[in-house]
């Protein structure tokens, strides 16, 4: 499913936004953004402190997710898990607890920056079950069939077609498969002068769906939203992102959705 800003957005102007910005997140994540970071966000949307001590600290100083979803993801020893957005390792590493030795966790990303930091980190802190892919998350390198959960932390919303990364995402998932995110939705379509300003979208403002297309290209996908609720705790920071995401009802969501059997039934009869 393609959404109108699909077509008004530059597409290589936005990706190349979203790279700089992630890349100073990365490397400096000290610095002011329109958005909050590091383990006082992550705390506050609700993850586990001690959790969170397990785990390298320089990838938490980087975390700019938009929510909490592992307790939708339900991880458990010896699943495979793929994190789409992934960074500089934060929920992959939390995830890489919880699959223990017997599972396996691939966080894929586009930004060399955050995968160099993320692979630097797994050397340096033992994380043998979790390796780091460079990759557009609509384009997935992976075989059908391949994952038992994927999760994603705001980051589908910087993606101009949302329907081709469900579209992904439902054909690497196992039959029966989930997938746990966090990301950031409109109550209202957006006007185009915030649809075309790439600074905005890649402060996760200007690619955010109208809540019911973006639930609507899941389904589409093959994958039924079991639940979805708001991440009250987020906000923006900045006076032009908080402005344009109090006049579109701009807001954090976490959602759990499973691939159908019907779809994958569908699946076996066109391959």
């Amino acid at each position: 499913m393609q959404t109108t800003t699909t077509f008004q957005v530059n597409t290589f102007e936005l990706e190349q936004k979203v790279k700089n910005m992630y890349r100073d997140v990365a490397l400096r994540p000290q610095e002011k953004y329109h958005f909050e970071m590091g383990r006082a966000l992550a705390e506050k949307l609700g993850y586990d402190p001690k959790e969170l001590d397990q785990i390298p600290q320089e990838a938490i100083e980087s975390f700019a997710g938009v929510g909490f979803f592992f307790n939708y993801a339900q991880i458990k020893k010896g699943d495979k898990v793929l994190d789409l957005g992934s960074g500089s390792g934060m929920d992959a590493f939390l995830a890489a607890l919880k699959v223990g030795k017997s599972g396996s966790v691939t966080g894929v990303d586009m930004t060399e920056e955050q995968l160099k930091k993320a692979h630097r980190l797994s050397k340096q802190n033992g994380f043998t079950n979790v390796t780091f892919h460079k990759s557009h998350i609509e384009d997935l390198p992976f075989k059908d069939n391949s994952f038992d959960v994927i999760i994603s932390n705001g980051v589908i919303n910087l993606c101009p077609d949302k329907g081709k990364v469900f579209q992904e995402i439902s054909r690497v998932l196992k039959p029966r498969g989930r997938m746990a995110i966090a990301d950031i939705v409109s109550e209202k379509p957006l006007a185009t002068h915030i649809v075309c300003n790439a600074t905005l979208w890649a402060s996760c403002i200007g690619g955010a769906a109208q809540q019911d297309e973006y639930r609507d290209a899941i389904e589409k996908s093959g994958l039924q939203v079991v639940t979805m609720s708001n991440n009250n705790q987020y906000a923006f920071i900045s006076n032009s992102a908080r402005g344009a995401s109090k006049q579109f009802d701009v807001k954090s969501v976490s959602l759990l959705a499973r691939k159908s059997k019907s779809f994958t039934n569908l699946l076996k009869v066109f391959l």
